[in-house]
Formats: structure tokens, sequence, C-alpha cells
């Protein structure tokens, strides 16, 4: 699989050992920044990771940023990105088997590196159920989508 990762100065004390956590597992790196904890916009750096996975650069994506809502947030405004944050095991598989979410969103000041390499394990290595209850509740997220977009008003 090929996983982008992407981080602002907030996530980049985390950076490494994602990296290294998604390597170790077998995948491809797509690094998209930053390269250094001097302040940047997350904003940024999210889009590019979302943009990688609709572009095909990329089959997932995890952002960083000191509390992964701004990444995730960010990259929920890209139509057919599903970004779930998630600071527990359960959820970063859960989010995959029910919900198809394509790009994992971490906190760096809310998880440490022995949490953050459980949740990268746990959301590389699940995979979407496709049970119709799941695939129907999808439909229904992808309609409000293209009913309202990046959340126009």
């Amino acid at each position: 699989m090929r996983v982008a990762v992407a981080c602002d100065h907030g996530g980049f004390p985390l950076k490494a050992a994602v990296t290294a956590c998604v390597v170790e597992l077998g995948h491809q790196v797509l690094d998209l920044g930053t390269s250094s904890d001097v302040p940047v916009d997350y904003p940024d750096f999210a889009a590019a990771a979302a943009e990688a996975v609709l572009d095909g650069r990329a089959d997932r994506a995890i952002v960083l940023c000191g509390s992964g809502i701004g990444a995730g947030v960010v990259a929920n405004k890209f139509r057919g990105i599903r970004a779930g944050v998630c600071h527990d095991v359960y959820s970063a598989h859960q989010a995959v088997e029910h919900d198809d979410v394509n790009v994992l969103a971490l906190g760096a000041r809310v998880v440490g590196v022995a949490l953050a390499e459980e949740l990268v394990r746990a959301f590389l290595s699940a995979r979407y159920g496709g049970q119709e209850r799941f695939a129907r509740r999808l439909a229904k997220v992808a309609a409000i989508e293209a009913k309202w977009g990046g959340g126009k008003r």
C-alpha cells in the first residue's frame, strides 16, 4: 500500500515514528512534509495528503498536527476523502471497516509514540467490510457531500 504522510510543525515530533511504522509494516511512504518543527500552516500539508489519495499517488494517508482536529477538518473538505481523528485503537480500525475512512488524523500533542504506532497498525491493517448497512450509510454521506460540497451554506 502507498501511504502519504504529512504534518505541520505540531505533528512533526510524531512523524518519524509514524513513517517508520508504515515502512515496518511493508508499505511505501509518500512524505509530503513538513521536515522540521518550524511553524507552518496545517492546511497546506493536510490538503497535499488528501490530494495524493484522490489523484492515486497514495492509497491512504496519515495526517498529523497538534490535536489531529485541524488536519482532519482540512482533509474532509475534499470530495471522496473520509478522514477520521482517532486516538484509540478501536476507532482506528473501525473507521476503515465501517466507514471506509482513507485518511487517519492524529494529534502529536495527544498521543505518544507507542499509541501512534498501534493506531497506524490498526488503520493500515483494516479493510472496509462493505456490508449493506455500511454501503447504505456511505451512499448517504456521498449524497450529502454532492449536495453541500466542502461546506457550502
